[in-house]
């Protein structure tokens, strides 16, 4: 996660941003939050693409795609505005890493993994193609590993049976070592199910060796290799080896569809029941991978305060600024003299006639907006009223409550019942019976 910059917005469609997760191809991504609280992907067209045509016509295309698919392995639209000035989609948030990462990083996966990540992914295109659309850039960057299993995100550039291109006819779409050969020679109208099973095959190839099947290198090498070699399946094992093969034939007719894929690597020895209560420790992914994504995932329960990526000092800026009050400054506890103020000033209300009085000890009047400075409240009550007022005070005073001089001038010079001793203290003045002679000071 990136911090916001200075051009991003506070919020979109409703949706509070958090962070930028990234930038795709057609935009950029934030990590947002929902009215209800939830975390979602929020997804924008590029200011710049906004107005053009083609990239709108894209965009819709992608929501009108995804919202109709549901499946387990797939990441639902929640949200979504294709006709606003800046067209945007939000997407459930998966905190996980992309299956690109987890192999560069962490080598390749053991066969048991791959079975279970290749089945769930191929029930995920099944989904995907029986509701008559083409995913047509299925790689290991748009596979998320999730706690609970892979997720086949980004329908960017999903083309529905039917559709009318939006690209020149000579126009490769896709990413180059994961494209099928129709794909690489830009044969628009033989794109189809198929090509997406062969970039299957590309994705099993890859997480069961750490290698590419048509290598890496220049774009052009690679879809060279692609249409016109064979795949590397060297490092493959020999149990995903001829799967894998068959995926990647060159004739779309001959590879098997996304159903006979997922059946094929699941172990018919292991009955239902078996695979749903073993087959999460049989088919799990190493431990250095399960720390990756439960460390991911536990980053999305510390969700960040939005920031913005802080401007950058100019010479225009005045050299003799006052710095901003340091925390310490701010957050160090009462002294001594601001009791005896305070308790001076709760004699002087009470003094008054009485009341409830409170001093906030610490600076700023802003009322700590960065939520970084405490705040301490002092409250003094007393209650004047009723027939026990000078027990009351008597007692409070006994407490020994702290007196300024200042608050004992007042007080004299007040309309009260009070008297002064020679300690500063003060007594309710005795009450004399009928007839007696005042007493002498």
């Amino acid at each position: 996660m990136r911090p916001l910059t200075s051009d991003d917005p506070e919020e979109i469609g409703g949706h509070r941003l958090l962070a930028r997760l990234g930038a795709g191809g057609m935009g950029v991504v934030y990590l947002a939050r929902t009215a209800g609280g939830a975390l979602v992907a929020l997804k924008t067209i590029r200011a710049e693409h906004a107005a053009d045509p083609v990239f709108r016509t894209r965009f819709r295309r992608e929501v009108t795609a995804v919202r109709g698919l549901t499946g387990r392995w797939l990441v639902p639209v929640v949200a979504a505005d294709t006709e606003g000035r800046e067209p945007w989609l939000a997407t459930e948030f998966v905190p996980g890493p992309s299956l690109a990462e987890a192999v560069d990083g962490l080598g390749a996966l053991p066969v048991a993994a791959v079975r279970t990540l290749g089945s769930r992914l191929a029930d995920a295109l099944t989904a995907v193609h029986d509701a008559g659309v083409v995913h047509r850039d299925v790689k290991p960057g748009n596979i998320l590993l999730a706690l609970d299993g892979p997720r086949l995100i980004d329908f960017g550039i999903a083309h529905a049976a039917g559709a009318t291109a939006l690209t020149a006819p000579d126009a490769v779409v896709g990413t180059p070592g994961f494209l099928a050969p129709e794909q690489a020679q830009a044969r628009a109208g033989e794109v189809g199910p198929a090509s997406d099973v062969f970039a299957l095959g590309c994705v099993l190839a890859y997480a069961a060796s750490g290698r590419r099947p048509f290598g890496s290198g220049s774009a052009a090498g690679v879809l060279f290799r692609t249409v016109h070699e064979e795949p590397d399946l060297t490092d493959v094992p020999g149990e995903l080896r001829a799967l894998a093969g068959r995926c990647l034939a060159k004739d779309p007719a001959e590879r098997p569809t996304a159903r006979e894929v997922a059946a094929a690597l699941r172990d018919p020895r292991v009955s239902l029941s078996r695979q749903i209560s073993e087959g999460r420790e049989e088919g799990s992914l190493p431990p250095a991978v399960l720390r990756m994504v439960a460390e991911r995932s536990a980053r999305a329960l510390d969700v960040p305060t939005p920031q913005r990526s802080p401007r950058q000092p100019t010479s225009g800026d005045a050299a003799d600024d006052d710095p901003a009050p340091s925390a310490s400054q701010d957050a160090r506890p009462p002294t001594r003299r601001r009791v005896l103020l305070m308790g001076s000033a709760a004699a002087s209300v009470v003094a008054v006639g009485g009341g409830v009085t409170a001093y906030l000890a610490g600076r700023g009047s802003n009322g700590g907006s960065d939520g970084a400075l405490p705040v301490h409240t002092l409250g003094f009550q007393a209650d004047l009223s009723g027939p026990n007022k000078a027990d009351a005070w008597h007692r409070s005073a006994g407490r020994g409550l702290p007196w300024s001089s200042t608050t004992r001038a007042r007080a004299s010079r007040s309309a009260s019942p009070w008297t002064r001793s020679t300690t500063g203290a003060r007594r309710p003045e005795p009450s004399r019976r009928p007839g007696a002679s005042p007493r002498p000071r």
